[in-house]
């Protein structure tokens, strides 16, 4: 009887001590990430387009849809992705020479992400994305000691109802002067 308790115990403990952790996601691989995402199979051969009347210009930070300040332009990604497209090239020339034009200032670049994922994967997501437009705006010649960049994950959506559109205008970069 002793046995069977002190066999049961150790059972226990063991189950205890190793757990049931989830390894961390790895953002570099897709399939990974994929599968880290509910509802993926809903979006996996989405094709994201970006209509840039649907986000406004860099005029129209009031109706909130260009959720970038300052005069800079937010740049928009397509699910689950960092790279930064061929239609939002526009909006980082645009960044660019509106960071040349407000001096020594620093900027903060702010990632954004949709609802879909965990909270620890969209941090790491708006994270890429920040550094994504960081790297395009230091190639094309702003100081990097310039730029601050944070992830603010899912947690500063500008839209919140349910549909693609939406869920389109919240992956995002936006960017803003430090003061």
């Amino acid at each position: 009887m002793i046995k069977k308790i002190a066999l049961a115990s150790t059972a226990i403990s063991l189950l205890f001590l190793t757990g049931c952790g989830q390894p961390a996601p790895d953002l570099d691989d897709l399939e990974k990430r994929k599968n880290n995402i509910s509802d993926a199979s809903k979006f996996e051969n989405e094709t994201v387009t970006i209509d840039e009347n649907s986000y406004g210009s860099q005029n129209d930070t009031n109706t909130g849809n260009n959720s970038s300040s300052d005069g800079f332009q937010s740049v928009y990604f397509a699910f689950g992705d960092y790279s930064i497209s061929l239609d939002m090239e526009e909006n980082i020339a645009a960044n660019v020479n509106n960071a040349n034009s407000t001096g020594g200032s620093k900027i903060k670049i702010e990632g954004n992400c949709d609802e879909f994922g965990t909270d620890e994967y969209n941090y790491a997501l708006g994270l890429k994305r920040a550094k994504a437009v960081k790297d395009s705006m230091v190639s094309k010649g702003i100081n990097a000691g310039r730029i601050v960049m944070v992830s603010l994950g899912e947690s500063n959506p500008i839209c919140s109802s349910p549909s693609d559109t939406c869920y389109q205008k919240n992956r995002r970069v936006d960017l803003r002067l430090v003061k």
